[in-house]
């Protein structure tokens, strides 16, 4: 399972794209109350939200195709849904380290901490 560091990801969302490669979709796998309490947006980037217990029954909404970075608190329920997505074919899916807490520190102090 690959993994991506918050610093990574924010560098590589900052950087201009001229690769042609499709852009990587954030997944945010917590739970409504979380996502409302500490809501993590990335400009420019599309983020979609399913909480873990739902991604079984809604995973054909994600496109194998596309780079999908999992993330949720602290990093542990994304990395079992990165776990689930490789398992069903997707090639390109990382766990984001740390999750919102580690971005909350390292990137941008403005999401809270909870």
């Amino acid at each position: 399972m690959d993994s991506i560091a918050v610093t990574e990801l924010a560098s590589f969302m900052l950087a201009p794209r001229s690769d042609g490669a499709p852009e990587p979709l954030l997944l945010d796998v917590r739970e409504p109350w979380e996502v409302a309490h500490a809501p993590l947006v990335v400009a420019g980037c599309e983020t979609l939200h399913i909480p873990m217990n739902e991604i079984p029954a809604r995973a054909a909404q994600l496109d194998p195709a596309q780079p999908v970075v999992c993330f949720c608190h602290h990093g542990m329920r994304s990395a079992q849904v990165v776990a689930f997505l490789l398992r069903r074919g997707h090639e390109r899916v990382y766990n984001l380290a740390g999750g919102t807490d580690a971005w909350s520190v390292r990137v941008d102090p403005r999401v809270p901490r909870y």
